[in-house]
């Protein structure tokens, strides 16, 4: 999981959908099965040498069209506790994404419809310290008036292989 808040993936929304050809989403598929995957390997899948695919990818990612990263296990690195925390705010809701954003323990904000304004996904070393976090840093954002928090029990799913249109 990555605790980087990247504020250009805010903003891709306000992009038009980018068109991938279907070289480039082959490529995307190649590296959503193994991130690791090397260029060259790839390049023989989609018929491009290797300088050409590290050219695709660098495209690919300079593009905010997708990025690498290292996915962890939080309860192997000792963070005890995730959970995800409905908030509801009132006032201009991106101010108060953004805020929460900025928190270290969290790793990801969406603004939503229904019964909360925002989830946040957060990792905790303990169960204090998800009090802390909840009651003295989230709690005291201006514009929060409430929080339901969602304590994971048991991760069943969780994929990044949903291909591309």
């Amino acid at each position: 999981m990555t605790r980087n808040h990247d504020k250009a993936h805010d903003k891709s929304q306000d992009r038009a959908p980018v068109q991938l050809d279907d070289v480039s989403k082959a490529i995307i598929e190649q590296l959503q099965q193994d991130g690791r995957r090397s260029y060259a390997a790839i390049g023989k899948v989609v018929g491009l040498s290797e300088a050409a695919v590290r050219q695709r990818v660098q495209r690919l990612i300079d593009g905010g069209v997708m990025q690498v990263v290292a996915v962890t296990d939080p309860l192997e690195l000792g963070f005890a506790r995730q959970a995800m925390v409905g908030v509801r705010v009132q006032g201009p809701l991106e101010s108060v994404a953004d805020a929460l954003a900025d928190l270290d323990e969290v790793d990801y904000v969406v603004i939503t419809a229904g019964s909360f304004d925002l989830l946040v996904e957060v990792v905790c070393e303990s169960d204090d310290h998800l009090l802390d976090l909840i009651s003295s840093r989230i709690r005291t954002v201006e514009g929060v008036v409430a929080t339901e928090t969602f304590m994971y029990l048991s991760l069943r799913k969780q994929t990044y292989s949903w291909g591309v249109r």
